[in-house]
Formats: C-alpha cells, sequence, structure tokens
C-alpha cells in the first residue's frame, strides 16, 4: 500500500516555544534530513513504486561491504540508515535528490515512528495497568501479582495473548496527528507539536499524515 511522503531524522529532545497569542506549545525538536534518494523502484523492475533514503554519514568500517556497494551508485557518500517509503509518483525523484524539511509546512498534520523507550521486565500493573490484590484480608505478599491466568484441566493451557509480566518497551511505534508547529530549513529541524516515540537522539522517521 502507497505512503505518504517522509523524511528521517533524530530526536534532538523536548523544548516550548511561544504562540502569537503567548501561549506556551510542548514541542519536539527533531533534525531531520537532508536524505539523499539511493534508489528509485518502479513498477515495471521490482513491482511496486517507492524510495529508499538514507540518513547519517557513516565512515567506511561501520558499513558493510554489499551496502557499500549499494550505497556507491548513488555517489553520495555512505550511510548508517536507510529506509523505503513507496510512493506511487516515486518516479518524480532522481537517485542522488535530496528529501528536506521543505516537504512539510507549518499546520501539516504528521505521523512519527520511532522505537519506544526501553522499561526492561515490568509486571502486570506498570504494563498492562492491572489494578493488583487486595491490601489486606488475607492477602500476603501477592498484593502487585497478575492472579490467575486461566488454566485448568480444560483447556490445561495458556491462552496465547494473555496479558502477563515481561519485557516491556523498545518497540515500533507510530503516533498519528502530530502537528508541525515550525519549520527551519536553515537548521534542517522541525519542531513538532507534543511527544514522539523513542529517548533523545533515536531515530525517527516523519511522514505525511
Amino acid at each position: 500500500m502507497a505512503e505518504k511522503l517522509g523524511i528521517l531524522g533524530r530526536k534532538i529532545g523536548m523544548t516550548r516555544i511561544f504562540d502569537e497569542d503567548g501561549v506556551a506549545v510542548p514541542v519536539t525538536v527533531i533534525e531531520a534530513g537532508p536524505c539523499p534518494v539511493i534508489q528509485v523502484k518502479n513498477q515495471e523492475r521490482d513491482g511496486y513504486n517507492a524510495l529508499q533514503i538514507a540518513f547519517v554519514a557513516a565512515d567506511e568500517k561501520h558499513v558493510n561491504k554489499p551496502m557499500r556497494g549499494h550505497l556507491s551508485k548513488a555517489g553520495r557518500g555512505l550511510f548508517r540508515n536507510t529506509r523505503e517509503i513507496r510512493l506511487e509518483d516515486a518516479a518524480v525523484y532522481n537517485v542522488g535528490d535530496d528529501v528536506t524539511v521543505n516537504i512539510f509546512s507549518p499546520g501539516d498534520l504528521v505521523r512519527v515512528t520511532g522505537k519506544s523507550i526501553g522499561k526492561g521486565t515490568a509486571g502486570v500493573m506498570k504494563r498492562w495497568n492491572f489494578s493488583g490484590s487486595r491490601s489486606s484480608h488475607g492477602a500476603e505478599k501477592v498484593h502487585r501479582k497478575g492472579g490467575s491466568i486461566g488454566a485448568h484441566t480444560e483447556p490445561a493451557r495458556v491462552w496465547k495473548g494473555r496479558k502477563m509480566a515481561g519485557h516491556m518497551g523498545a518497540r515500533r511505534v507510530t503516533t498519528i496527528n502530530l502537528k508541525v508547529v515550525a519549520i527551519r530549513p536553515e537548521d534542517n529541524v522541525l519542531l513538532i507539536k507534543g511527544a514522539v516515540p523513542g529517548p533523545k537522539n533515536s531515530l525517527v522517521m516523519v511522514r505525511k499524515q
């Protein structure tokens, strides 16, 4: 399925700016692009239309040999990160072109995809918002437990998808309907209202809504 054009960026952190009425607006600062086009795919040759873009220059020792050969075809150097975006109008771009923050405008709605902050192993109260057991009346050392998981003679197993303690965070997350507050092309910076997934300095993809 075709997507909207997007750009790779690095989450710098959060701050606030003031609008025309003097109201404080919380924003996430993202250093986005410029992202060179590494490859243009088309329906005839590849079976679908897409752009492959890159971000963050890399030393040769950090890029494996097959990737070095692939990136060298674009003549733009070596990069740490590459992502593919399916576009119906991918043919309007050429290998070597730059995708910059100018594809967005203040007021645009975007979706931001990133890897959420890892929380390690978490219990059911933190991970799934369980209420836990009662604090008194016979409850001993089970206050934050998950309780019964439902297994009995029938079905003699735990149903798939059961909410239990386990690894939390560090997964791909997309936040939608975020508003672009401001663009600073001279610094390759996007200011997006609200929070976006991931810790500081993490890689994010910003796409048109």
